[in-house]
């Protein structure tokens, strides 16, 4: 499948051909909810933590004594029925991530680059040269061309020059071609990417 490549100020640039086995897929939710899932999941910090009752500053005294108080029987005020006393199975520090295929993996991001692509919301940029390196100048440009929530994807490195200039810039990312994740694709309205870039991505995925 064919399509339009522009420059930054929005002129035509050519046509690039595009790969059918990954922009040209039937998105499938099951998949892509799968590999952001993943994503997410390792992503967790899994540092919560509550204290038990071994580990609450309260004092291990007896309330009262075992029997004939007509009420029931308590060991201490740190037990979890207690205000100010040790949580009952509370969470611990432990890892949230799960195994994910390789392949199951490279065809979520497939699956997100063909999602965009049939959306319409797929934009094809010459290069991402800028002459000066001026976050106004970019502002104004990313304003015309309508980009509002974007992420931009640049070849195996990201030009400098460019990221610099649009870092202040709100709703605009910039990935490397090895960055390119599916969570990141599908949050954004619009998906970027440079012919380098895309080069790089078909190499990535082929």
């Amino acid at each position: 499948m064919k399509a339009d490549a522009i420059k930054l100020d929005g002129k035509k640039a050519g046509s690039v051909e595009l790969s059918d086995a990954i922009f040209g897929l039937e998105p499938r939710a099951d998949i892509l909810h799968r590999v952001v899932r993943w994503q997410r999941n390792n992503a967790q910090a899994g540092t919560h933590k509550v204290k038990t009752r071994s580990e609450v500053n309260y004092s291990t005294k007896k309330i009262y004594r075992q029997k004939g108080t007509g009420g029931a029987r308590h060991g201490a005020r740190s037990a979890p029925i207690f205000r100010g006393g040790g949580v009952y199975k509370g969470p611990t520090p432990r890892s949230h991530g799960h195994d994910l295929p390789k392949k199951v993996r490279k065809l979520g991001l497939k699956h997100a680059l063909s999602a965009k692509a049939n959306a319409g919301e797929l934009v094809i940029l010459d290069d991402i040269n800028v002459k000066d390196v001026k976050t106004k100048a970019l502002a104004a440009q990313v304003k015309e061309l309508g980009w509002k929530r974007a992420l931009i994807i640049d070849g195996a490195e990201v030009n400098q020059d460019f990221a610099q200039a649009a870092r202040n810039i709100a709703g605009l990312d910039i990935l490397p071609t090895m960055g390119a994740n599916v969570f990141d694709i599908l949050k954004r309205d619009t998906l970027v990417i440079t012919k380098a870039g895309l080069e790089a991505l078909e190499a990535r995925l082929s």
